[in-house]
């Protein structure tokens, strides 16, 4: 459940799913919350202005290492396929006008001093991604030493970032280093941002 103190009302009283990693979810659901939270993960929110129709998606990697390429295959944990996933799906169920996407980026915190920068270089994969594809990224929130929650409303566009405190910025990396089964408890957090 998510804590409504201090969000727009847009955000109090509506449906949450939740999203963990290597998750994305597509909706035209008036209503609907998609929530999710990152450490040096991303989170992209792509909305069709037009068809009011939007979606997150949650990734960890950029892309699979050498390693992994055979074990796992194409999955939503790796950035390419998570990008291509989210905008071809917010694409068939809106306009399928590029033009008409609006896209926001949140997430690659450095939250774990001991690995490298998984964070940064991840936030280097979405931004050459977009460009690539000949998107722009209207807002970002990304970078930083802080673990963040992420809110976002598929049918208008709006979005909401809470900045979380260390300790829960401790818990995220060691889940996303693996062990499962634990769950942040967030109890003080950094000034909120919102982004329209």
């Amino acid at each position: 459940m998510v804590a409504t103190q201090g969000l727009p009302a847009e955000f109090n009283r509506s449906v949450v799913t939740t999203l963990h990693l290597g998750d994305y979810k597509v909706s035209d659901q008036r209503g609907l919350t998609l929530s999710t939270v990152l450490g040096s993960c991303i989170a992209a929110c792509v909305h069709d202005r037009i068809a009011m129709v939007g979606g997150m998606n949650h990734f960890l990697l950029a892309e699979q290492s050498g390693a992994h390429r055979d074990q796992f295959g194409a999955s939503a944990r790796y950035g390419a396929f998570a990008m291509e996933q989210l905008i071809n799906r917010v694409l068939d169920l809106g306009t399928g006008d590029k033009q008409n996407l609006e896209i926001k980026v949140f997430g690659g915190g450095k939250i774990n001093e001991v690995l490298d920068d998984v964070g940064a270089r991840n936030i280097d994969f979405v931004r050459e991604f977009l460009r690539a594809e000949g998107y722009g990224i209207a807002k970002q929130d990304v970078g930083g030493a802080f673990a963040r929650r992420v809110l976002f409303k598929p049918v208008s566009g709006r979005a909401f970032v809470k900045r979380l405190d260390s300790s829960a910025g401790r818990l995220i990396a060691i889940r996303e280093n693996g062990i499962d089964g634990l769950q942040p408890a967030i109890s003080r957090a950094l000034p909120d941002i919102e982004l329209f």
